[in-house]
This record gives structure tokens, sequence and C-alpha cells, in this order.
């Protein structure tokens, strides 16, 4: 995640589980060869059992976050209803896409929905893909070598915040752009949780 203007910067992971979804990211904030922020949180809650991660402009990501809760209290407030991983993926999608200028991030949207658990990818141009697992950011190469080498469909969230762990601490290894920490969340039908640094 960087600072500055440039999409570029950031380790980020997806995966969805047997139970859930798990979503990690490091902590680390660069404007160019400067660490600008060793506490970046890249991890957010959008609703009980829904969560997003953020690769790219700093502020063009806390302004997307901020307007997607917003959107999501009012799809809850006008239908008497939770919304959807995919309806919350497509709302974010519609925001991207319908601009004058980019939005400079790349953003993964996960969650459960009573019925299955998913995850979607999206650019800054408003594209949106589900995928199985992903990573984002400049440390993403490095990041799938582990989540291709130990992911399958079967296993269950704990086991999803162990491989996600690993990812990104394989990037961290290697990514100038990505360090200082690890943030996961798990979410499951029974909501969203940060992990305890201890835990991961």
């Amino acid at each position: 995640m960087e600072s500055g203007d440039k999409f570029k910067g950031t380790t980020t992971v997806g995966l969805v589980c047997r139970d859930g979804v798990v979503l990690g990211s490091e902590r680390r904030a660069s404007m160019g060869n400067l660490i600008a922020s060793k506490r970046a949180k890249k991890v957010f809650q959008i609703e009980d059992t829904i969560g997003l991660t953020m690769a790219g402009s700093v502020g063009d990501a806390q302004k997307l976050v901020r307007s997607i809760k917003a959107e999501t209290k009012l799809y809850k407030l006008k239908r008497e209803k939770p919304i959807s991983v995919k309806a919350t993926s497509t709302l974010m999608s519609n925001i991207l896409g319908g601009g004058i200028l980019p939005y400079y991030v790349q953003l993964v949207i996960g969650g459960v929905d009573k019925d299955r658990s998913s995850i979607y990818v999206l650019d800054p141009g408003g594209g949106c893909l589900e995928e199985k697992l992903t990573s984002t950011g400049s440390g993403s190469p490095i990041a799938y070598g582990v989540l291709e080498d130990r992911y399958n469909e079967e296993i269950t969230v704990d086991e999803g915040v162990d491989i996600a762990a690993r990812a990104l601490k394989a990037a961290m290894e290697r990514d100038s752009s990505s360090g200082n920490g690890i943030d996961i969340a798990k979410i499951t039908s029974d909501g969203f949780e940060i992990l305890d640094e201890n835990e991961i």
C-alpha cells in the first residue's frame, strides 16, 4: 500500500475455505523508498460476515472503505436483510468503474453468506472476478508460490490462517514494500474476527 499515487507495494491474500474465508495482509505502507507507516491497516470489516483487503493508494482505499460501509448499511435498512458478498462486490465494482479518474487500488472482498463462502478480486477499473484463492500487491508473486503449493478447497479456516501467514511471511522476506507484521481475519457464519498477533 502506497501513501503516494502509484499502484504498487503491499501483499494481501484471500482464501475460500470449507467453513469460511481467510483474509490477510502485512502492515507496511511505503512512499517510494520510504517506509511511511509500519502500522497500516489493510484488512477491514465491512459487514458482520464480510471483509476487505486493499493494495494501492492509501487515500483511495480509505475513501472506498467508507463508501462501501455506508452503501451496505443503506442496503440493509432498505431491504431489511444483510447484503451478500456478491452484491457487495458488485456495488464496489460500480463505484470503481463509475468515476472520471481511476482509483489506484486492488481490492479483495470476501465473506460468508447463508449457503456459501466466496472472495472477489476487484481491479482499479471496476473489473470483478470470483476466485478461490488470491494475492494482490507487489509481494503477490512470492505469496502465490506458497498458496498454490499448500491450498485446497477442503481446508478449514484454521488451516487457511496457517497458509495465509506462511504466504505473507514469504513475501515479507523478499518484497521490500511488504513487512512490519501481519493482520489476518477469519470470517465464518459466526462472524468476522481479526486474530491476535500471538495466535498468528
